[in-house]
């Protein structure tokens, strides 16, 4: 179905080829799981299964690619898309026009496909996705889960072969997750549909792969086994085989399921279970840094804040989670004075957003939304983050201990939108932080991070939270929360439904919870440090 030979590619004007000599072979129906660290590789890997790279590219290619039977060097993208459908880790650069049912219609059209038969296969789709509620919504007005679904949707129409998906849970909730990498399975297992995905939230998918293939990066020879004995080697593993790993379970669990016998022998060695309590939520006798009272916003029509009444003060770590379209992106861009509210109001350090200027609030406030691209136009790493020093009066320069946290010091001569995914996050990210920001907005930050560089930012985070800042994190990451969240809001159809200690609303929550603390429940634990930590005493 799938070979490649001695594949080697490099982009132009890089001296550090992005694939080295990487051979394997993908048979019919497999169920392929791309791993390894930010920048390694995977995005490239997969773009070169349709010809993206090298034709779109460019840059220095060698080596065999063989997909179908196809070339996709000799074939070029187009002729390979009747082949090999593919899902953009940012699903915007995929759509055409505004509609979601006109962008399931639009490729069909493009391939001469009979009116009859493209009817049948939107309804197919649009059920397959669980998006039928979405035919008739302007693309621009979906949260970014939908437009997710949506791309993935567009692309089953033209029923392929293959289907590669780079991150496709992403921008999804635990529950939109799950949803969409069942219709994978589905597809994979009823059609036999090949699927090549690459990931970094393994936690959500490493138990539907048939086999793993790790890409270490620099050069190293990658690794391609079935997922127990690729996890067993590699240290980016999902919490629930970290654990498994550190406690010397065998065979290593994969599910909770598989993992729960060892938990409950493991909880047994227990004198007398003291769960952790809660975080204390400390709150500073001082002005609040945020108040929101009683926010109602609508988009054409459509609420998306309903009441909404928060007050946040510095020195807070706070989640905002909820399901896709909850209106989590909305309250954010309410607090930075992007969107004006139809009732209630918002006030930031004192000043109403209503009324006041906008460079005055942007003074305060350090904002990251999803699309990290939105925020990047220098020509380097570097001169995007000294634009923001120059620009709010500051010296140049003294942001190395800021590279060195984001992993972006070997970076910071190169063009940003050259980047992988995860890097231009980082890269986003640092540009505003080198601004030392009163408060932190961050829309998705843990996007195209691997599991390591999740670490580095938790921590970076609680730093800043020690030094009186306030930070606010709209997420997805559940496992992000547990490691470094002080307080959770739980947004539901633009309603505050639950505001509280992070370790309660888990494990209160049977959708939005970590895997550690959905394994031992009674204990309250949330991440595998917890464990360890109870096992030491």
């Amino acid at each position: 179905m799938i070979e490649l030979r001695n594949l080697t590619y490099s982009y132009p004007e890089t001296p550090q080829p992005a694939l080295q000599d990487i051979s394997l072979t993908v048979e019919e129906g497999e169920f392929l799981l791309v791993i390894g660290p930010s920048g390694s590789g995977k995005s490239t890997l997969l773009r070169c299964l349709n010809g993206l790279v090298p034709h779109f590219y460019g840059g220095k290619f060698a080596g065999r690619v063989r997909v179908c039977g196809q070339d996709p060097v000799a074939a070029e993208p187009r002729r390979m898309s009747r082949y090999v459908g593919f899902v953009f880790q940012d699903p915007e650069a995929q759509f055409v026009v505004d509609a979601v049912e006109d962008e399931l219609v639009f490729v069909m059209e493009n391939h001469a496909i009979l009116q009859p038969v493209m009817r049948k296969r939107v309804e197919e789709v649009l059920d397959q996705l669980d998006i039928a509620h979405l035919r008739h919504r302007r693309v621009n007005t979906l949260s970014g889960g939908e437009k997710q679904r949506v791309a993935i949707a567009a692309v089953l129409t033209l029923q392929p072969q293959v289907l590669v998906l780079d991150e496709p849970t992403s921008q999804l909730d635990p529950q939109a997750a799950e949803e969409v990498l069942n219709a994978l399975v589905r597809l994979n297992r009823d059609l036999g549909l090949t699927i090549i995905l690459s990931e970094h939230r393994l936690e959500r998918v490493a138990q539907y792969a048939d086999r793993i293939l790790y890409l270490p990066g620099n050069g190293q020879p990658p690794i391609l086994d079935e997922p127990r004995e690729v996890l067993r080697q590699v240290d980016l593993s999902p919490p629930l085989v970290t654990l498994g790993k550190a406690l010397g379970w065998k065979p290593l669990p994969l599910t909770l399921k598989e993992a729960r016998p060892h938990a409950r022998r493991f909880q047994q060695t227990f004198q007398s279970p003291s769960p952790p309590t809660s975080l204390p939520l400390s709150l500073p006798a001082s002005q609040p840094s945020i108040q929101i009272q009683d926010v109602w916003y609508a988009y054409n029509g459509h609420e998306a804040l309903r009441g909404v009444t928060l007050t946040i003060t510095p020195g807070e770590l706070l989640a905002i989670i909820g399901r896709n379209g909850a209106g989590k992106t909305t309250l954010l861009k309410q607090i930075v004075g992007l969107l004006k509210p139809k009732r209630g109001q918002v006030k930031v350090m004192g000043l109403d957003t209503q009324h006041a200027n906008q460079q005055a609030i942007i003074a305060h406030i350090g904002y990251v939304p999803q699309n990290p691209s939105a925020l990047l136009f220098a020509d380097t790493v570097r001169q995007e983050l000294d634009f923001t020093r120059r620009a709010r009066g500051m010296a140049l320069g003294n942001y190395d201990s800021l590279l060195e946290t984001l992993d972006l010091a070997a970076h910071v001569d190169r063009y940003p939108r050259d980047l992988s995914v995860g890097e231009r996050q980082r890269t986003a990210l640092a540009a505003i932080l080198a601004a030392d920001p009163e408060i932190i907005l961050l829309d998705e930050p843990t996007r195209g991070l691997d599991y390591r560089q999740k670490e580095a930012l938790a921590a970076f985070l609680q730093r800043e939270k020690a030094r009186g800042r306030t930070v606010i994190i709209v997420t997805h990451d559940v496992e992000l929360v547990a490691a470094c969240v002080d307080r959770v809001v739980l947004l539901s159809d633009g309603q505050v439904v639950v505001d509280g200690p992070t370790r309660k609303v888990m494990t209160d929550s049977l959708v939005f919870s970590s895997q550690v603390n959905k394994l031992f429940r009674d204990t309250r634990f949330l991440t595998v440090e917890d464990v360890l930590e109870r096992q030491a005493k």
